[in-house]
């Protein structure tokens, strides 16, 4: 039996699909059906519940999937070991990020890790907070991005950059006047919102209810792309992190406010799961994005407490 049929199964196992099973290991359906089939006969026991809508193992299928997480944890650990000694960086990382993030922070390390390492694919997904998390769980990722990073069991969590959130609004909006704001400034404005389940979006509400602030919501969108364009028509005004819309400030088709008071800030994080082995590709791209992290320290000021 191959090593290939052992991480299959894994695959298998830890997604509960067959077909994000098939898509991490670059084969079809089908071909996951029949690698499932053979381990079957090869050991003569079933492993897959199939009398239940859920994904389920029978007992001898979780006795070889805790096999076949050793199997192809030592066998990655030593191609990536191997691939170390010759000074090899290739291959392909996912990366699942929020839209935010993917299209306003990135950029810049991908394109200099992709400058330093042209033999590495990085394939980019955007997608909700909610579902990085998932993807980064079930494998179908490697690393994720997001805002708010949450502690969550079998996930480890790195700091990335933090996000100075301002508020912005339309250029002939009466706050457009002035470099700064204050919370009160807010009251009884209409509001674009992100949607409710959105982290960023749970922040600024905790920022309002701190300051027992009341605004007008006339709007929630579930990406920053959408809330601008809400903004550029004059239908509100916004808080968004400022590394959003500086193409927008600098074209003058949205204005940018700081707080006066003190500052807020959206922490960024870098999640993959706990305990996977990790190839040279995956720790040069890590080493690029903790960059940011150095960088950062020396160009923001500490929150206000």
């Amino acid at each position: 039996m191959q090593v290939e049929s052992f991480k299959i199964f894994r695959d298998l196992v830890e997604s509960q699909s067959f077909s994000k099973a098939a898509t991490m290991n670059f084969i079809t359906q089908s071909a996951v059906s029949q690698q499932i089939r053979a381990m079957e006969e090869r050991f003569r026991v079933p492993l897959i519940e199939r009398t239940n809508k859920r994904f389920g193992l029978t007992r001898e299928g979780q006795a070889l999937y805790e096999t076949s997480k050793q199997v192809t944890y030592h066998y990655e650990g030593l191609q990536h070991q191997l691939e170390e000694m010759r000074n090899v960086v290739s291959g392909t990382i996912r990366v699942s990020t929020v839209t935010s993030i993917g299209l306003h922070e990135l950029p810049p390390y991908l394109k200099k890790f992709l400058r330093e390492f042209p033999n590495v694919k990085v394939q980019v997904d955007y997608r909700r907070s909610n579902q990085v998390y998932e993807e980064i769980l079930e494998g179908t990722s490697d690393l994720g991005l997001v805002a708010f990073p949450s502690q969550k069991k079998s996930i480890k969590v790195e700091p990335f950059r933090r996000d100075r959130l301002v508020v912005i609004c339309h250029p002939e909006h009466e706050l457009a006047k002035h470099p700064e704001a204050s919370l009160p400034d807010l009251a009884n404005e209409k509001f674009i919102a992100f949607e409710s389940d959105i982290p960023t979006r749970k922040a600024v509400d905790r920022i309002f209810r701190d300051a027992s602030l009341e605004v007008r919501t006339v709007a929630e969108f579930d990406n920053i792309e959408t809330v601008k364009r809400a903004v550029e028509i004059n239908a509100g005004l916004s808080i968004v992190p400022r590394a959003t819309v500086e193409q927008e400030v600098k074209n003058g088709s949205l204005a940018a406010v700081e707080f006066k008071d003190k500052p807020f800030y959206r922490p960024l994080g870098i999640i993959y799961k706990s305990g996977r082995v990790l190839s040279p590709a995956m720790k040069r791209f890590l080493k690029t994005l903790r960059e940011g992290v150095e960088e950062e320290s020396t160009s923001y000021e500490k929150p206000a407490r």
